[in-house]
């Protein structure tokens, strides 16, 4: 957990950021199974900013698809991807700070989540299938099964560092360390 100096600076931060009128979204950004729900609910209460959890957006037709074995199409991510966007757009629109999970496995996702605003941060927690597979076992009341973790990594493209705004993190390091490396970033994001 942060100290109370660092929880102060970042309530600071996020209230500096609001009151600039300039928005700062971040999509924590991984493969199914990589820790997106933990870590950014840690940041959420570190930060006191909203999250909001991208698989509850998933119309009933992918779920039922992805329960069942059935790797999503772009044409079926088009949607989800979409109430996304809607909610970004929106908190920048209000001038408000936000944190939602997404995979976001393909560029031309992250370009659609985004709309091209630099001040949408996508947080990827990077992991091999040998680290992210024993979580999946391991995970209990979720609809993605394990076998459809080889259709993630297929269709996963590695953000550009060199050309998207993004932080990468190693999901082997203990998730409270990844979300204050996250919220951390934000101190380097100019105002």
């Amino acid at each position: 957990m942060c100290d109370m100096d660092q929880q102060t600076a970042l309530v600071s931060l996020s209230r500096r950021l609001r009151q600039a009128g300039r928005p700062c979204v971040l999509i924590v950004m991984g493969v199914s199974g990589c820790g997106k729900s933990t870590v950014a609910q840690l940041m959420a209460e570190r930060l006191g900013w909203p999250v909001i959890e991208g698989d509850d957006l998933h119309p009933a037709h992918n779920i039922a698809k992805m329960s069942n074995g059935i790797p999503l199409t772009d044409e079926d991510r088009a949607p989800w991807l979409d109430c996304i966007a809607q909610q970004v757009r929106a908190w920048g629109d209000a001038g408000q700070c936000g944190i939602v999970t997404c995979s976001s496995l393909k560029r031309m996702y992250r370009e659609r989540i985004s709309g091209g605003s630099h001040d949408v941060c996508f947080v990827y927690l990077k992991g091999s299938k040998e680290d992210i597979a024993p979580r999946l076992r391991q995970r209990t009341g979720h609809f993605m099964p394990v076998a459809m973790l080889d259709s993630q990594f297929d269709t996963l493209e590695e953000p550009d560092m060199d050309d998207e705004v993004v932080m990468e993190l190693d999901v082997n390091a203990r998730q409270d360390h990844l979300a204050e490396q996250a919220c951390a970033h934000l101190s380097t994001l100019p105002e």
